[in-house]
């Protein structure tokens, strides 16, 4: 199929109609702040969104879904549409288009204070999650080896290298957590983030006391300051957060300023100076104790409310859980957890997290076996699963809250599994996963986790089941449809594709087959281990996501160039075979601007299988914040019979991942 063809079917869609279909239901011109798009999704930043009919956008022709994230409305258009409703949106509109820097930061500044201060905790936390869920994990297999080994369940050579090491290891994140944060921490705040680093290794200084000790050798020493005003306590501050994170704030303001003033040629000098030494001083005076009481005052609050009589507390946050996740306050839940590891030694909030996901995940799983749509049951059972593993969006979004019910079922078994943690006293011993394999952080107790899971997911399971219902559909009457028959060659002899004769009369292919190698070298994961809910359930089509062991992205066949985007992270080919082809480098890197990508074709460009598409820069990617997860889409997945995928594992260039067949 050329792109001649391509542009003549497309034909068949009113771009001007959806784009003014879909101004009318964000309330028109004067409701827009500013309008953009990525590869497949329209991005609006509206003044008002109650003026927005969500449920009537879902309706419009082509529109594949709507969400809102980051402050953003966004509609999912798929690739080679988006671009078209676009450039008809804003001339409709009168708006001129933004940039995705300018996009973003409208939708930063539409946000209320405190919603800005929810994302800011998610961009100093999410990236240093990692390293937390790395310790998290062997802390809990240290402690369970060792209570199996005191026991006399199994002999350990407690003086061997493996153990002394992984011992070692276990604890290394949590010890120097307050520089993880603070460098963390520089970075969301824009400043220096090695600067950052050494403001929180001042705070926990081995010149200070460890704040661990306090409570069986009392306060060691005090220090007078700002001239003998008071005495302030010579203790560090392991494990507290807010105090490293103000300080950091405040250090980012003073270097900021630093670099406006101080001549260019003392700049290096004296701006890193001042900065840490003043901040320095003003956290062991002042910011630290003063916020040390406010997030003692702070975490007392939460483990009163989680330990009312009958757990009455943890019934009700476990039902609040899932909708704040819809509101993305769930993003400040890490700096809970990290808090009461410290105070308490274990968190009382991750089996509470872990009871509400997997319950949104039985609840849409009770719509995957009861529906008969073919539809709705392809989207909710993988939604289903990646909720089982701790990712919730996929079914909150794309199944639960779409039909409501399943999303009240799953808050009421989330509060339910919750209830019953509070009961038993359920802690968890490390941080960052949740759901099935969140019991590897409560190895100290884990028949109470796996009776929390279950009394979770049976909850809300049953629940979703009975009021779970099919809407019933109004009969349409089909028009007939003639697929053209595709033609493959070999070396030296044609297969013609057979035919079939439908009821109708009309003819469909029943065996032409084109096969598309990996884009990139690296590994096939699992689509419920997308970190996006779209891509995730299949919104745009059949999807491969592959996480690259380098750059380099290459033509998975024979095709034509449609687009390839001006930043770099995506690409639309058309195959000689007819598939439309949509290779989207990592998630939401269209917030790069293009840096870290290079375009090594153009549109238009005939390409062959194994040519260089784009070279990005993973390392790049990654430091941006965002997972460098590699996606091939068959956009135009409704004109196959059948498309296969590759399992999991290993790819190169040269392995096949997809088999189309219509």
């Amino acid at each position: 199929m050329s792109l001649a063809k391509k542009k003549e079917r497309d034909e068949g869609m009113d771009y001007k109609k959806t784009a003014q279909e879909i101004l009318n239901h964000v309330g028109g011109s004067k409701n827009i702040i500013s309008a953009a798009h990525c590869a497949t999704r329209l991005r609006l930043v509206i003044a008002d969104n109650k003026k927005a009919d969500k449920g009537a956008l879902e309706n419009v022709d082509g529109v594949k879904g709507v969400f809102e994230a980051s402050g953003q409305l966004q509609i999912i258009l798929g690739t080679g549409t988006v671009n078209k409703v676009f450039d008809q949106f804003i001339e409709i509109a009168g708006v001129t288009a933004s940039t995705k820097a300018e996009a973003k930061e409208a939708a930063v500044q539409k946000q209320n204070w405190f919603m800005r201060a929810i994302k800011l905790l998610g961009d100093i936390f999410v990236p240093i999650i990692p390293a937390i869920v790395a310790s998290g994990f062997l802390m809990g297999i240290m402690n369970s080896l060792d209570f199996m080994n005191t026991n006399n369940f199994i002999h350990i050579d407690t003086t061997s290298s493996l153990y002394v090491f992984a011992n070692l290891f276990s604890n290394t994140a949590y010890t120097f957590l307050q520089i993880l944060i603070a460098f963390s921490a520089a970075k969301a705040f824009g400043a220096n983030p090695y600067l950052g680093a050494v403001i929180g290794m001042i705070t926990i200084n081995p010149a200070l006391q460890n704040a661990y000790t306090v409570a069986t050798e009392g306060v060691k020493a005090t220090q007078s300051v700002f001239f003998g005003l008071y005495q302030i306590d010579m203790v560090g501050y392991q494990g507290h957060i807010i105090p490293i994170i103000i300080a950091v704030w405040l250090m980012s303001v003073i270097e900021k300023k630093l670099h406006k003033v101080v001549p260019e040629v003392l700049d290096l000098f004296v701006t890193p100076l001042v900065s840490v030494f003043v901040t320095g001083y003003l956290t062991l005076a002042a910011i630290g104790p003063v916020f040390v009481w406010a997030e003692n005052a702070i975490l007392n609050c939460i483990q009163w409310l989680l330990t009312l009589p009958l757990g009455l507390g943890s019934l009700v946050m476990g039902g609040l859980y899932a909708p704040t996740v819809v509101t993305g306050i769930h993003q400040m839940y890490a700096a809970i957890d990290l808090g009461q590891l410290a105070q308490y030694g274990v968190t009382y909030w991750l089996p509470l997290a872990s009871a509400a996901n997997v319950a949104q995940g039985a609840a849409a799983l009770a719509v995957a076996v009861k529906s008969k749509d073919k539809k709705i049951k392809a989207l909710a059972l993988p939604s289903s699963l990646s909720a089982f593993m701790g990712i919730t969006e996929p079914a909150i979004f794309g199944v639960n809250l779409r039909f409501f019910k399943p999303f009240i079922a799953g808050c009421i078994g989330g509060g339910c599994g919750a209830l019953y943690a509070s009961l038993v006293h359920l802690g968890a011993k490390g941080t960052g996963v949740t759901g099935i394999f969140g019991i590897l952080l409560c190895l100290n107790q884990p028949l109470q986790y796996v009776i929390e899971m279950a009394i979770a997911v049976g909850v809300a399971f049953a629940v979703s089941f009975a009021l779970y219902k099919d809407k019933k559909k109004e009969p349409v009457a089909e028009a007939p449809v003639t697929v053209a028959a595709s033609v493959e060659k070999t070396d030296s002899e044609e297969s013609a594709a057979s035919e079939t004769k439908t009821a109708s009369g009309n003819t469909k292919t029943t065996s032409s087959e084109e096969v598309l190698n990996a884009p990139v070298n690296g590994k096939i994961i699992p689509n419920d281990q997308i970190a996006d809910d779209t891509f995730a359930a299949e919104v745009l089509g059949k999807t491969v996501a592959i996480e690259p062991a380098d750059g380099i992205i290459t033509a998975p066949c024979d095709g034509e160039i449609v687009s390839i985007f001006d930043t770099g992270h995506a690409v639309c080919i058309l195959t000689d075979g007819g598939a439309e082809l949509l290779i989207h480098v990592g998630i939401d890197t269209v917030k790069m601007d293009g840096n870290g990508f290079t375009k090594k074709v153009s549109d238009g460009a005939k390409v062959h299988a194994g040519d260089v598409l784009i070279e990005a820069d993973l390392n790049a990617i990654k430091e941006a914040g965002h997972p460098a997860t590699t996606m091939m889409i068959i956009t135009n997945t409704d004109l196959y019979d059948s498309v296969e995928c590759a399992a999991p594992g290993t790819v190169t260039g040269k392995s096949s991942v997809m088999k189309l067949t219509k």
